[in-house]
């Protein structure tokens, strides 16, 4: 993982431990809790797009399944919410699979156009099973989460659970991109001509990926339904899937934190926005063109790296 990941990680765990100290409104609490499960959908794309260089644009599919699937279980069926949880995780595993093994062997627009087709059926059945997903009205209800017998029915209680998923996410994470696994996936994004030539299992690596993506964004839809406790498949459709990767490309889809830094800004940025409300497509697509024209690594890597040109052309200057 390395030194410099681990104090980011440790300067990370202070923060989310002392926010609170700070911050008392459920407002606010609710806002970072929404940056909490946005990261870590993110996160999962990150692997994906970032690393694997496999596209996606329907990723708020998975994101979907794991919020209906714990929503539905819980509350038509009264299954427990462990129960609930990994049968969402399971699901979402043999849906990656079943459309991972034909969506995989596409390339660049094919494979984006394939994964947005999912997406688009996965919200059809959304919102046309109305018997079990409710369609259009939602799906209402569904309870707090408990975990041995401790109910995260506040704001505050729901933070620190959702921080403590993402700093466990992020260690893994980080481990990962750092293991020869990592070095196979980054190999693949350079060249997959080059890496099947140094022995890389392409098929095997790809679809690997593919299901982690969709746990982590899996994970993120049934801490979700658990927190709004009311989900519809507005939720999970297109523009979804679209904020996803605004929030990766924006905060450094290549970077695992960049990724985390994304979803945190995309989230907190239209409260602060809501005057421009009715143009809200035309200010973030400004901040990606921007993004994408002065700092296409993102904003992590992008702007130490803009100030350390700035810095060397002002030592030219003088």
């Amino acid at each position: 993982m390395g030194r410099k990941n681990l104090l980011r990680l440790l300067l990370l765990a202070l923060i989310v431990a002392v926010v609170p100290l700070f911050i008392r409104k459920d407002y606010y609490l609710s806002i970072l809790v929404f940056m909490g499960i946005n990261g870590l959908a993110v996160m999962g794309l990150s692997l994906l797009m970032g690393y694997a260089g496999q596209i996606s644009l329907g990723h708020a599919a998975f994101y979907g399944i794991g919020a209906y699937c714990t929503g539905v279980l819980t509350t038509h069926y009264g299954f427990s919410l462990y129960t609930a949880f990994f049968s969402g995780l399971v699901l979402s595993v043999l849906v990656a699979i079943v459309i991972g093994i034909p969506a995989l062997r596409l390339k660049g627009h094919y494979l984006a156009v394939a994964t947005l087709g999912i997406g688009e059926i996965v919200f059809i059945v959304f919102n046309e099973w109305i018997e079990m997903t409710g369609g259009p009205s939602g799906l209402s209800n569904i309870p707090a989460l408990q975990i041995a017998g401790f109910t995260f029915g506040t704001s505050l209680r729901f933070y620190y659970l959702v921080w403590a998923v993402n700093l466990l996410a992020l260690i893994f994470s980080l481990n990962l991109i750092h293991s020869r696994v990592g070095r196979a996936l980054r190999s693949m994004h350079g060249s997959e001509t080059a890496a099947a030539a140094m022995g890389v299992n392409l098929s095997l690596f790809k679809i690997q990926v593919f299901i982690l993506s969709a746990v982590f964004a899996s994970v993120a839809g049934t801490l979700y339904a658990h927190f709004v406790s009311f989900i519809a498949p507005n939720n999970f459709g297109l523009m979804v899937s679209i904020m996803f990767l605004m929030m990766g490309v924006i905060g450094g889809i290549h970077n695992i934190w960049g990724a985390l830094f994304g979803a945190s800004l995309l989230t907190f940025l239209p409260e602060y926005l809501r005057v421009f409300e009715e143009y809200d497509i035309l200010v973030y697509g400004a901040i990606l063109l921007l993004i994408l024209l002065f700092m296409p690594e993102g904003f992590l890597e992008g702007i130490p790296a803009l100030y350390r040109k700035w810095v060397k052309q002002e030592g030219r200057s003088q």
